[in-house]
């Protein structure tokens, strides 16, 4: 075999982060994010959107003081949901972020790929109650495509010009970081740049009670209680909206174009499949967390902060904790959950903790997971709580799990 599929971890392009893009419940624009990240600031609190007070789960992190409309232009606005609203806010951060210019840039050169996991819930149920009320002609033309999972791709690819390779990963919560590991792939296939992360936004009524069934979302009310993973208190998640955006290049094309100094380089990745429940086998994150290490030619012990799923279910706790300890060792790495401000953000959540990564490499710092008061000792955890932590990071290990079996890693690298 011969050509761009034939090539070897040795001889593939190496893709780094160039660019990054935040629309998260605690900040708008990615400074502003990581500043109220590593102050711990919270966006978690009980819905605003709509009147959930007789819904079992009332409280969520959304994306408050968001118009789109002071972002993007006025038709654009009403083609597309506001999973994609985040999605093509943050992508012109991260492209600016990035210094690139897409009309300057060979178009087929330039991929997009997404995550979603909800689709545009909310645009839904709006189009659905034209329908309800007066009929087919007050419903938009824009419902058959605005709700689909890969609208956000296809809204990004035509307004920037991007005519590369395009996709969209539909893995829950993992979905941020599939999406990435694919992007990976399509710049190892020779493209010099894809825009790639994850939003979504499903807090409306028709897109929350959906959520509902699974029994995993907390019934606390306190917003300083609610969402405790790891903890002895976990009582379940919390949901959030937003995600984020990133730009992947080959480093060697960005370098000739005269981008600076990267993020970090996406060393490392693998995804797997939990096994069916009650066959007896173990769930396989233990076996993805090596799997990602063996791609990123890392030992367990070159990793200096794993920055993990943190379902915030007692089970589900266990599970990652478990695997945690086979993989490094009972308090062998620091480990950190800074959606506890935001909330899980389905495919929006592994996208933004990679952000996170990203900028606790540039800083040097590792953000704090918040609301854990009393962190379970049978867990075996070094969790960091309350504060930043100010530690060497060469390494960083993203986690994410998504309800049905999905399970994905990636490991960040820090460049120069």
């Amino acid at each position: 075999m011969t050509g761009p599929a034939a090539r070897t971890a040795d001889t593939a392009p190496t893709a780094v982060f160039t660019g990054i893009g935040v629309t998260a419940p605690n900040g708008v624009g990615t400074e502003d994010w990581w500043a109220a990240t590593l102050a711990g600031k919270s966006g978690i609190d009980e819905i605003g959107g709509f009147d959930a007070r007789t819904y079992p789960s009332r409280l969520a992190g959304e994306v408050k003081d968001f118009d789109a409309a002071e972002h993007l232009p006025a038709r654009l606005v009403v083609e597309t949901s506001r999973m994609s609203h985040f999605a093509l806010v943050a992508t012109a951060m991260a492209l600016d972020d990035a210094a690139v210019d897409p009309a300057r840039t060979p178009e087929y050169t330039m991929g997009v790929v997404t995550a979603n996991a909800s689709g545009g819930a909310e645009f839904g149920q709006r189009e659905l109650q034209k329908l309800w009320r007066g009929g087919p002609r007050d419903v938009s033309p824009y419902m058959s495509i605005a709700w689909f999972y890969a609208a956000t791709t296809g809204q990004i690819s035509i307004r920037y010009g991007m005519r590369g390779p395009c996709g969209v990963a539909v893995t829950e919560q993992a979905g941020g970081l599939d999406a990435l590991g694919q992007a990976r792939r399509v710049v190892r296939s020779g493209a010099a740049l894809v825009v790639t992360g994850g939003t979504d936004s499903s807090l409306s009524p028709a897109g929350f009670v959906s959520q509902l069934p699974t029994g995993l979302l907390t019934t606390v009310t306190d917003p300083l209680r609610a969402y405790q993973p790891f903890g002895t208190e976990a009582s379940g998640y919390v949901p959030g909206e937003g995600g984020a955006i990133l730009v992947l290049e080959d480093a060697a094309a960005a370098r000739r174009r005269g981008a600076g100094q990267p993020y970090g380089e996406l060393a490392g990745y693998a995804a797997a499949f939990d096994p069916r429940p009650g066959s007896g086998r173990p769930p396989a994150l233990a076996r993805c967390l090596r799997t990602a290490l063996d791609d990123a030619r890392l030992r367990p012990e070159d990793v200096d902060v794993v920055f993990a799923d943190g379902h915030g279910t007692p089970g589900h706790d266990r599970e990652e904790a478990r695997a945690f300890a086979e993989v490094f060792g009972p308090h062998g790495v620091p480990v950190t959950v800074p959606k506890t401000m935001t909330g899980r953000l389905y495919a929006g959540g592994g996208a933004l903790d990679a952000a996170a990564a990203l900028l606790a490499l540039r800083d040097q710092v590792v953000p704090p997971t918040v609301h854990v008061t009393r962190p379970d000792p049978g867990h075996g955890l070094d969790l960091v709580l309350g504060q930043p932590r100010e530690i060497p990071l060469r390494t960083a290990v993203v986690v994410a799990r998504g309800h049905g079996g999905f399970t994905a890693v990636t490991v960040l690298r820090r460049t120069g």
